[in-house]
């Protein structure tokens, strides 16, 4: 008896048909035919699968409206990055401006930000600039990563100096970048910034990063 239960419990959810309620989710549903015998088994299967399929109705319902709240906010931020970069440059320019007229000389800010590009393979290359180069997170020819101007970072690129090229990328070479060639890091697999939810599910939690701008404000 117990073999033959199982049998017709395995035909039945067989005809079932799968709807997708979520991204990573497929969730039975359906009906047996009229008329037909259901077993225990398959009656029970069918009302969690029910039950299952209105929690992740409602998932899906909270995770769009978390969404629309996530966007707005960006748009917020986006418009108060503007506002910081338009004051910061027009402070710039003042202060150029003043020293020009009483006749000094104005010091640029030092630069914050480096952009590192690997310009030489891995043939005839020494150990130790190979080490820095990995450490560097520059494991490729024309890899390119943004690094901190600090000491330590200074120091090794003058270990490495023969073959990687760098300079201080301004605000508008630094978003082109991350927009055109943007990659990142997620569960160890080298993805393109192709959407907000990359950044969003990687740094969101963490960094408090939500989209492109949140990055290249950063």
């Amino acid at each position: 008896c117990v073999s033959v239960c199982v049998c017709v419990c395995v035909c039945h959810l067989a005809r079932l048909p799968f709807v997708a309620m979520a991204e990573r989710y497929a969730i039975r549903t359906g009906a047996p035919a009229e008329g037909a015998r259901v077993p225990e088994l398959v009656k029970k299967r069918i009302a969690s699968d029910a039950a299952l399929a209105e929690e992740k109705e409602k998932a899906l319902v909270a995770k769009e409206k978390l969404l629309a709240e996530q966007r707005e906010a960006l748009k917020k931020r986006t418009a108060e990055y503007e506002k910081e970069y338009e004051t910061r440059r027009q402070q710039l320019i003042d202060l150029r401006r003043e020293a020009k007229l009483g006749g000094n000389f104005f010091v640029e800010p030092e630069a914050k930000l480096l952009f590192v590009v690997r310009i030489v393979g891995i043939i005839k290359l020494a150990p130790k600039p190979r080490k820095v180069l990995q450490l560097l997170r520059l494991r490729q020819l024309h890899n390119g990563v943004f690094l901190k101007v600090n000491k330590p970072i200074l120091q090794m690129l003058k270990l490495v100096q023969p073959y990687v090229t760098y300079g201080y990328p301004s605000l508008k070479t630094v978003r082109d970048l991350l927009y055109k060639r943007g990659y990142a890091k997620v569960n160890k697999q080298r993805i393109p910034i192709s959407d907000n939810s990359v950044i969003s599910t990687s740094l969101g939690e963490k960094q408090g990063l939500h989209g492109m701008e949140d990055l290249v404000h950063e």
